[in-house]
């Protein structure tokens, strides 16, 4: 723990910082990944029908926030805790606007995520992981399906019924991520992981939160224990703050995007696709080095696009 502390001291660097976070990110996915079982962990990528797919070594990234769910995770999660007397209402009349205002901007404050960040990590200093695992697991339980992009959620059922492996990457707690993704089926999640001493939390961060150059590491370091070819990869964010994610990848998607990342798309000929209104800047759909299915994938996401309008 001593080189732990070390490793998490203030004064390193911001792109140490971001270092460390990717790494921890990959590791606590990786250990995930592992007690799913050897099963998963060996299996080799099929597509639809058992052949395999173009190519073994690609995955698709997700974003969470206003990529796949409605809004903020960590807002969820902060509401949840307030029912369970975790925070009093002046914190929740903060989270309410700071959501107020990511959904009416469409964009990521990082201020605000750090202010939200630091108030729970204070609240959370000294509970055990067990303890807040299980209070996850009851504020998710509905949350997830009422809150997903039902487009989103095609494009993603698309990758995995192309063979590949799908990640969740986001800045909400690790133990946050994996109930989302599990919930959509997706292989694992890539989130902030807080330091763990004894059981309990420590109230400090291991690294920084998985949020911008952090998220990138993250799927770098991931990558390379996973064995994948970047170029083959897909990655979808509706955030500015995730073009270094997306600039990593040989597929990158914009999904709800805010202003200055759909100003930066088009720049670069990136695909765009818009859930909040329906408006398609940009065919979106699987590179065809992902494998088979693309037109049919892109139909399921535009039928369950219209059934959520109706």
């Amino acid at each position: 723990m001593a080189a732990l502390r070390r490793l998490t001291h203030p004064r390193r660097s911001p792109s140490e910082r971001a270092a460390l976070a990717g790494e921890a990110a990959a590791d606590a996915a990786e250990r995930a990944l592992r007690e799913a079982g050897p099963a998963l962990a060996e299996e080799e990528p099929e597509g639809p029908g058992g052949p395999p797919v173009d190519h073994p070594h690609g995955a698709a990234f997700f974003d969470c926030d206003n990529t796949i769910l409605q809004g903020a995770a960590v807002f969820y999660l902060g509401v949840g805790l307030y029912r369970r007397k975790f925070f009093t209402r002046r914190d929740v009349a903060r989270f309410a606007w700071q959501q107020a205002m990511f959904r009416l901007r469409g964009a990521e404050d990082p201020d605000h995520i750090a202010d939200a960040q630091s108030t729970a990590l204070s609240l959370v200093a000294g509970k055990r992981t067990a303890d807040l695992e299980a209070i996850c697991e009851e504020i998710f339980e509905d949350i997830v399906a009422a809150k997903v992009w039902p487009g989103t959620r095609a494009l993603v059922r698309m990758h995995l019924d192309a063979g590949q492996r799908v990640w969740l990457v986001t800045a909400a707690p690790v133990e946050v991520a994996r109930i989302i993704a599990r919930r959509l089926g997706m292989t694992g999640a890539l989130g902030t992981v807080s330091e763990v001493s004894d059981g309990m939390y420590t109230g400090r961060l291991v690294g920084e939160m998985l949020h911008g150059p952090a998220k990138a590491e993250a799927v770098r370091a991931l990558s390379r224990r996973e064995g994948l070819d970047l170029g083959r990869c897909a990655a979808y964010s509706d955030s500015s703050n995730d073009i270094p994610l997306l600039s990593l990848v040989g597929h990158p998607f914009v999904v709800n995007p805010d202003g200055r990342l759909r100003k930066y798309a088009r720049a670069h000929g990136w695909r765009v696709q818009d859930f909040r209104t329906g408006r398609k800047a940009a065919r979106i759909g699987v590179p065809a080095a992902i494998g088979a299915g693309v037109l049919g994938g892109v139909a399921v996401a535009a039928m369950a696009l219209r059934r959520r309008r109706r």
